[in-house]
């Protein structure tokens, strides 16, 4: 039997698609899996901008990140008037640490958060840890002055990378980052990194000078939004718990580690 005239012609038309999709996967073949990873990394998420006095030049779902206090200023971080100013006891109560358990005060500095912590965890018949971390060796090295006094030897002082906080996946009850997030060169794989060394359920905390309120003493890039730290955050593994504003200058927002 004679094909149709519209018959013929389908056939043809189907021939020179299926030579056009053969086409394009030997092409796409050639080029490899090289092109599908530049087009990957070419999708930065940090964009470089134009540098405020306390910033970078390099700013991060829309806001600038500030300069790192760096090493030389560790007395202002013990400063007297800090205990009535921040009320570290109000925030010690709000982190609902346990003996045994194990926490990480991601950029410690001098260790003020870290020994209190160290504490409560390092009580008890089977004592925890608190992992303290630091980017700057100078701070870290403080830190291993500090652990070396037998009343914080819970304390373990991590040197952290600029992109990666150095902790064992799945080691971590709690960790805490007290003014300290809105500095990182690296927000996005720091916290990736820091979300692996959750436990499932474990627990993220960060607390910010609050952006809200224009009486809080403190300049504006190294401050943040409860509605900037929790968009940031929740880019990750985590379920925003709570928040609360029991401290006079900063807020505490709790997420949990989903899984």
């Amino acid at each position: 039997m004679k094909k149709s005239f519209i018959g013929g012609h389908l056939e043809a038309i189907l021939s020179v698609s299926a030579r056009l999709c053969l086409g394009f996967l030997v092409l796409a073949l050639a080029l490899g899996f090289a092109t599908i990873r530049q087009a990957v990394a070419s999708d930065n998420p940090y964009k470089k901008t134009r540098s405020s006095a306390d910033g970078i030049g390099k700013s991060y779902m829309g806001r600038e990140i500030a300069r790192v206090m760096g090493w030389q200023a560790a007395d202002w971080l013990e400063r007297p008037e800090r205990t009535r100013e921040e009320r570290p006891d109000l925030l010690l109560a709000e982190l609902k640490l346990k003996p045994g358990m194990v926490a990480a005060d991601i950029g410690a500095g001098s260790g003020y958060h870290s020994r209190r912590m160290a504490e409560i965890v390092g009580a008890g018949v089977a004592p925890g840890m608190v992992y303290a971390v630091d980017v700057q060796p100078e701070m870290v090295q403080m830190l291993a002055k500090l652990a070396r006094a037998p009343r914080y030897a819970t304390i373990k002082p991590i040197l952290s990378a600029p992109d990666n906080v150095k902790l064992p996946r799945d080691s971590i009850d709690l960790a805490i980052m007290v003014d300290v997030y809105h500095e990182l060169e690296y927000p996005l794989e720091v916290m990736r990194s820091l979300v692996d060394a959750l436990k499932p359920g474990g627990r993220m905390v960060f607390v910010e000078y609050r952006a809200e309120d224009p009486d809080v003493p403190i300049r504006d890039l190294h401050k943040m939004s409860e509605r900037q730290i929790r968009r940031e955050a929740e880019v990750h593994q985590l379920v925003w718990e709570r928040t609360s504003n029991v401290l006079p200058w900063q807020h505490i927002v709790v997420f949990r580690k989903n899984g």
